[in-house]
């Protein structure tokens, strides 16, 4: 499509020949004439100078000479709404229920709702509409799975919670009574496990984005439009609000309350309740600042271990040469 018109597809101002063609979109560095690409982190706006791509979609107060220019509030976003527009979303090769896929009789499957083969679907689950089950997902039985939701390969939703009760040296199983909800608009990456409620329901809030390799225990409530990068760790109980970020392999202890709009650092161990509004970091996590702190203080352990020790010795010597001393 012309420049203009892909302009206007994502809302943003043409700076340059808005009469060229363009096909695809590509990163700064690779792209060619006729694709188009896209500049979010000022510390790249060197490639603007170097890059073949036909346009680029930036921020609106970015400037450039030799390439046209796309400008908009959002790059990011509008870069995303320029790939939909040029590429579009996956074809899939089938409509429906794939033949060698499983759906028991008494499961419900919404409209235009896609499983791929491989898939289980147990009894009485509920999947909406307009829903992608890729490969070898397992829904268990009883579990709601609201519209427009997509579950990547291997995934499996609603395996029993992991609770036991330990009894003359054994752990007797607790059966898991309950089921797991997850409301609409929700992405959930491949080979993730969300494990049904020991009783009620463990619920993924509407909009939230599940990266691969989570485990979310029983009972966990998530609030709407999270994002869990991968490998992150919930244990059972815990309650997080809404707008939530918990980046790679965050572990989160269970029976916590994580309030809303908040952000844990990579690797992070959140061992306390954490209050809305905040960033945190470390294990155990604290707040961004005191975090700062903490780890600068760490780096300098070596050096500051060196002077504890050469303090140490002086003291001795000045004791040894003054044993009758005010030391």
């Amino acid at each position: 499509m012309k420049l203009s018109e892909l302009a206007d597809r994502i809302g943003a101002q043409v700076v340059g020949d808005g009469a060229i063609e363009v096909t695809s979109c590509a990163p700064l560095e690779s792209a060619r004439p006729g694709q188009v690409s896209f500049l979010a982190n000022a510390k790249y706006s060197k490639q603007l100078e170097s890059t073949a791509a036909s346009a680029v979609i930036v921020g609106t107060n970015v400037l450039a000479e030799r390439v046209a220019l796309l400008k908009t509030k959002d790059p990011y976003y509008g870069f995303s709404q320029a790939i939909v527009a040029l590429h579009g979303y996956r074809k899939h090769p089938f409509s429906g229920v794939h033949p060698r896929a499983t759906v028991e009789a008494t499961a419900t499957v919404g409209e235009r709702t896609i499983i791929y083969p491989g898939c289980y679907v147990g009894s009485r689950a509920r999947i909406g509409a307009d829903c992608i089950l890729y490969p070898n997902v397992v829904i268990y039985d009883d579990c709601v799975i609201g519209d427009r939701c997509i579950i990547h390969a291997g995934a499996a939703i609603g395996a029993d919670g992991y609770g036991f009760a330990f009894h003359d040296g054994l752990h007797h199983k607790i059966p898991q009574i309950g089921n797991v909800v997850i409301e609409d608009d929700v992405e959930i990456g491949p080979n993730c496990t969300i494990s049904r409620a020991a009783m009620q329901s463990t619920i993924i809030g509407k909009g939230t984005k599940i990266d691969q390799s989570v485990v979310i225990g029983h009972n966990v409530k998530i609030g709407p439009h999270c994002l869990l990068v991968a490998q992150v760790g919930i244990a059972g109980s815990t309650t997080i609000g809404h707008h939530v970020t918990l980046a790679g392999q965050v572990g989160v202890a269970g029976h916590l309350t994580i309030g809303d709009k908040v952000s844990v650092g990579a690797q992070a161990g959140v061992m306390n309740d954490l209050e809305s509004n905040g960033i945190y970091l470390g294990s155990p996590a604290m707040p961004f600042a005191k975090a700062r702190r903490v780890y600068s203080v760490f780096t300098e352990l070596p050096e500051l271990a060196k002077r504890v020790r050469e303090l140490e010795q002086k003291l001795e010597q000045f004791s040894a040469d003054d044993p009758g001393g005010i030391v």
